[in-house]
């Protein structure tokens, strides 16, 4: 079994050796380094080439969201995971804009937290509870700007659906919240990446949040 391999970037060294340990523990992991500051996690990143790096913020020197803005100007293969203190919108927006995957906080559980690791490996946008949730309400509690030019190609079930994808949801949770097929939900997402010019789920959830289709200012 191919393990995914792991840079961890923290400044608190206790915290950032026991995340190591736990981490190793599961047999699809490997640790291959650990970074105390953003400028440490370019070198490493460049040297190393991990699939996933986990990225804390508040860090000196460089921090986390500047980090993973030069990583992948330079890496884009390079997936990074924030693990941080900090749920304010703010740091979460700016977090996900400069290109990671996943948004976990630091009081998060083992399992899911792995499950997320599992999942940002696939290619997909993984983000904690408690981020998602703050998402979801703040998109439901305001109202919407005017959309961009390109939304306004999108019908309105295929906005529902970027919406859903965008909070983090699954194709097959979706098929079960709006009561359709998985197939179908599969052909909106076809749809929906094609008019908007994009490849990812990620690239889905990037473009929700830039466009205030979730706001987190």
């Amino acid at each position: 079994m191919k393990k995914i391999r792991i840079l961890i970037v923290d400044d608190h060294q206790l915290f950032r050796e026991g995340l190591a340990n736990l981490l190793s523990e599961s047999e699809m992991i490997d640790i291959i380094g650990q970074g105390e500051n953003g400028k440490v996690a370019v070198e490493m990143a460049e040297k190393l080439s991990p699939d996933i790096i986990i990225m804390d913020i508040g860090m000196p020197i460089i921090n986390g969201i500047e980090a993973t803005k030069i990583i992948k100007s330079s890496m884009p293969e390079i997936k990074v995971i924030a693990l941080s203190m900090h749920s304010e919108k703010t740091y979460v927006r700016e977090m996900l804009e400069a290109g990671a995957s996943g948004y976990f906080l630091k009081n998060c559980t083992y399992q899911h937290f792995i499950e997320g690791i599992q999942r940002v490996d696939e290619g997909k946008m993984y983000l904690s509870e408690t981020i998602t949730e703050i998402l979801v309400h703040d998109y439901l509690g305001k109202a919407k700007d005017e959309p961009p030019h390109k939304l306004n190609q999108l019908s309105p079930r295929e906005n529902e659906v970027l919406t859903l994808f965008a909070s983090g949801k699954t194709t097959k949770e979706i098929a079960s919240i709006l009561f359709v097929s998985i197939k179908t939900i599969g052909t909106h997402k076809q749809n929906i990446l094609e008019k908007l010019e994009l490849k990812t789920t990620a690239d889905l959830v990037r473009y929700a949040i830039k466009n205030k289709l979730i706001n987190i200012d």
